[in-house]
């Protein structure tokens, strides 16, 4: 994978600020972070570097791909139970874990999130109902329980934006 970000010069001419791989932290292939709206395209660091976190911050959004290896049903229960406790509190995103009880990896953020299946089959459980993926199928996921399992023998690949939205339960309105 190749990042290639933009930026400006001290006579403000665009230039390519950063052409090479992304930041890779278990899977997730991080592109690029905002933490505003509007966004600021003057920062002179690497968002990328400054995620490590399943949500974005207020008023922000995640660009990442997203490697899924297949399910390993070898697995105990209890092993994909501690490894999913595991993967969710190094992204700093244990409260995300609301109701497993179809899935150790279920989760629900506070987010609004464009999903596109890239390579691979993968299926999306909900709470009652899972709906199997092609590639270039598009979910927008919107603060769903939910989570994505790699049934087939090989790894699929997502590209996902997360934009911050308010969750679920504090919105009273239809939009």
């Amino acid at each position: 994978m190749r990042r290639v970000i933009t930026g400006h010069n001290d006579k403000g001419k665009s230039i390519v600020w950063y052409d090479g791989p992304p930041v890779e932290f278990e899977g997730l292939y991080e592109m690029w972070m905002t933490d505003q709206i509007p966004a600021n395209n003057t920062y002179t660091g690497d968002a990328a570097e400054r995620i490590a976190r399943l949500e974005p911050p207020p008023k922000g959004s995640i660009l990442l791909f997203f490697k899924l290896q297949p399910e390993d049903l070898t697995l105990s229960r209890e092993e994909r139970e501690r490894r999913a406790a595991t993967g969710f509190a190094a992204m700093d995103a244990s409260h995300c874990r609301i109701d497993m009880s179809r899935h150790p990896r279920m989760h629900q953020t506070r987010t609004v999130d464009y999903v596109v299946l890239l390579e691979g089959e993968v299926t999306l459980l909900l709470d009652e109902v899972e709906v199997d993926l092609k590639p270039f199928d598009v979910v927008i996921q919107r603060g769903t329980n939910h989570v994505w399992i790699n049934k087939g023998s090989q790894p699929a690949l997502l590209a996902v934006v997360l934009i911050d939205a308010k969750p679920v339960h504090e919105v009273k309105s239809n939009m």
